[in-house]
């Protein structure tokens, strides 16, 4: 946790408005899990129902619907064919840290959250997605629980619906919201059509239910959720999964925020924090030796802007 203050201290230098409360004031608070939905909020969802039979749910994956790899350009997203690249590296060390926590502790459902919009959650959340399903004997899914500013379609270019809010509101099933990506290990979910009552959905039974059994059928389970500090929705999915990762970006990012946004989480559920928008030049430093000796052609002269955000994990 020590570098995480040294990246943000050194965030506040470029940044004067950056608040520095005690690191004392760190600590995890409790959140307390919301109550069940009365009669009046559940009018026009469909009744809570035993969860899916895993028989069932393997069928579902074993046809899952196939769509293309086709990202976004602007997506930022850590590319296959350029392993030795510093931010698939990154990704990579963030993979190895939490398959090493997993054989410590049940551990298949991750939230990735942030305390406020624009910090990279949702670039950190799809990176780690892929990160994780280039390993053979990982089936991952990344699932996009962000019904407010959902990304998961645009990043894969592929319809929002039917979805996650879909599935919920019981106007498809399972297997109509679940995608697989060509014959890799990576499977999607979209957040499905926008609704006007985001967190009253995330409190339906289904979606606890939902949640606890694809953890049975993936070895992970990536949750991308709204900002902690602009709506309840991440702090509520905090509490239906094994663990949390909290993103924060270097020069936006306020000590306050982090305090607040860990503060409003379970304490023993964060797993670590995200470092991004690192520089190039900050990055790369760690791997001098290793651009000494391969060649990266014109990519060694991108500049530091157009080479994006980048990650450190903590």
């Amino acid at each position: 946790m020590s570098r995480v203050h040294d990246a943000l201290r050194k965030a506040a230098q470029e940044n004067p408005e950056v608040s520095r409360p005690d690191a004392d004031n760190l600590r995890g608070g409790s959140f307390a899990r919301s109550p069940r939905l009365d009669g009046a909020f559940d009018k026009g969802f469909r009744q809570a129902e035993e969860p899916a039979e895993i028989g069932d749910i393997e069928v579902y994956i074993q046809n899952a619907r196939r769509v293309e790899y086709s990202p976004l350009t602007d997506a930022l997203l850590v590319n296959p064919s350029k392993p030795r690249e510093a931010p698939a590296e990154e990704f990579r060390t963030l993979r190895t840290r939490l398959n090493h926590l997993q054989t410590l502790q049940p551990l298949h459902t991750l939230v990735v959250t942030s305390a406020s919009p624009a910090e990279g959650k949702s670039f950190t959340a799809a990176n780690l997605a892929l990160t994780q399903a280039q390993l053979a004997d990982k089936r991952v899914l990344l699932a996009d629980f962000d019904f407010r500013r959902p990304t998961v379609d645009k990043t894969f270019q592929i319809p929002i619906s039917p979805g996650m809010t879909n599935y919920l509101t019981g106007t498809a099933s399972l297997g109509d919201i679940l995608m697989r990506v060509g014959d890799s290990n990576l499977y999607l979910m979209t957040a499905g059509d926008a609704v006007p009552n985001p967190l009253e959905l995330l409190n339906l039974r289904e979606c606890q239910s939902l949640i606890g059994e694809l953890r049975s059928h993936f070895d992970w389970v990536i949750i991308d959720s709204p900002p902690l500090l602009f709506a309840a929705d991440g702090n509520l999915l905090a509490t239906m999964c094994d663990g949390t990762i909290l993103v924060v970006r270097i020069g936006t990012t306020t000590f306050d925020s982090v305090t607040r946004a860990l503060q409003s989480l379970c304490e023993n559920n964060v797993l670590g924090i995200v470092v991004n928008g690192a520089r190039r030049g900050e990055l790369y430093s760690k791997y001098t030796y290793y651009h000494d000796y391969y060649s990266y052609g014109d990519d060694a002269e991108t500049s530091d802007e157009s080479r994006g955000e980048y990650v450190e994990a903590k």
